[in-house]
């Protein structure tokens, strides 16, 4: 097998060596995996690195061995920071997504009456901790209106709610779950730094397929994932957390020994960094698998993924378009990787069903992920196909040629 390092072209126009990236992931060998907004394949020096690590505190105990990669540990942060931008002291590892994104609204004081503005468009997880809110502190949910024809949220007429309902918080997701539009993120960062607005970005699905620069966004809070297109270990994600944040004193709900420094009986005082945000217990091999995973994605270089990954999924749409009872359903100039399609006389399940005994790895989106989006397309489920990098144009056909196979012989 080639090394880790030749499956990496130099700069200043760099390529992909294909073959050595499908050398490096253990699973192009057996399934055609289009479910990386999912889960991506984990790379082998990611897989290595976990094993190793259990390895390790087999042999040693789970505490010396993480003593004895403590350097490793702490390049979890560092590498995350690389990757977005920013500083490791503003990088808190979290059990995913969700984990950070909860960590980052119990930071927010809500009171009666503040306002939540968001779109229509942001993650169901996300969506149900603000009606959360609402029904405990008595918040005010406000989605921002679309564009109609579907190319994602009016971000004129979202700062237009801005100035009007002065929200405690702007949130929105820079590519929604379930489907490949991608939303103006930056965009909405510049209304709300004009407007000193607290701003939280969902980008679970655009790190690790997009370059994502935390200070181009302008965003205070920015969640994601490691085990989608980043492709590391599944129970990973963390949250950038600015120096704004951090200054004026956010801190979650709960701390413990980790996050905070108990001072004297009656006080406690939270540590400078983002490491308010996270707990004393860490899972160490995921640590060090999801450090090694970013490491990977930087070695590889988000400027080809960024090409490439979009490009096989503009592919995908392209063959999916024009057949038989099949709807594209991805709106926006410039889709992600995540090719969604709704296909007429079939149920789901049967059909994901159809599509795993032919070796394609896909997803299901139903309307309860997507309210207000699948209500406008009048859709109760599609299927999801979202490539990456080291999938090959064969592999793309392949799966077009898998779905209208089954298109024709509805059920």
């Amino acid at each position: 097998m080639k090394t880790q390092d030749s499956a990496f072209a130099p700069a200043p126009e760099p390529l992909l060596d294909l073959a050595a990236l499908r050398a490096d992931t253990p699973g192009c060998e057996s399934v055609i995996h289009f479910n990386n907004a999912g889960c991506g394949l984990l790379a082998r020096p990611v897989l290595r690195t976990m094993v190793d690590h259990l390895d390790l505190e087999a042999t040693i105990g789970g505490y010396e061995a993480s003593a004895a990669r403590a350097a490793e540990v702490a390049d979890f942060h560092a590498a995350v920071a690389q990757l977005l931008n920013t500083r490791p002291g503003n990088i808190a590892f979290a059990g995913s997504a969700t984990h950070a994104y909860s960590k980052a609204l119990s930071a927010i004081d809500f009171r009666p009456g503040d306002v939540i503005l968001t779109t229509r468009n942001d993650f169901i997880s996300n969506q149900i901790a603000f009606l959360s809110l609402r029904r405990r502190h008595g918040v005010e949910i406000v989605h921002a209106p679309d564009h109609a024809d579907g190319s994602g949220v009016d971000v004129a007429a979202m700062a237009a709610l801005m100035r009007a309902r002065r929200p405690r918080l702007v949130a929105a997701t820079h590519v929604p779950t379930n489907s490949g539009l991608v939303q103006p993120v930056a965009e909405i960062g510049r209304h709300c730094r004009e407007l000193d607005l607290l701003y939280l970005v969902d980008a679970c699905q655009s790190v690790g397929q997009f370059e994502i620069d935390v200070e181009e966004i302008g965003c205070d809070l920015l969640t994601a994932t490691c085990r989608k297109f980043l492709r590391g270990p599944r129970g990973s994600g963390f949250l950038f957390v600015s120096d704004r944040v951090l200054g004026a004193g956010y801190e979650p709900l709960f701390l413990d020994m980790h996050g905070a420094r108990w001072v004297a009986p009656g006080y406690y005082r939270p540590v400078d960094t983002a490491a308010r945000f996270e707990e004393w217990e860490f899972p160490y091999a995921t640590v060090l698998g999801s450090a090694a995973a970013v490491r990977y994605a930087l070695r590889v270089g988000l400027p080809p993924v960024a090409r490439r990954t979009p490009a096989l999924a503009a592919r995908l749409r392209t063959g999916l378009a024009g057949l038989p009872g099949v709807r594209v359903l991805d709106g926006g100039p410039a889709p992600a990787a995540l090719v969604t399609v709704a296909v007429d006389g079939w149920r789901p399940e049967p059909f994901k069903a159809a599509m795993d005994a032919r070796g394609v790895n896909s997803a299901l989106s139903f309307r309860e992920f997507a309210q207000f989006d699948f209500a406008d397309k009048e859709v109760e489920w599609c299927l999801r196909l979202s490539p990456h990098y080291y999938n090959t144009e064969d592999e793309v056909d392949a799966v077009a040629a898998a779905v209208a196979e089954l298109a024709r012989s509805v059920r």
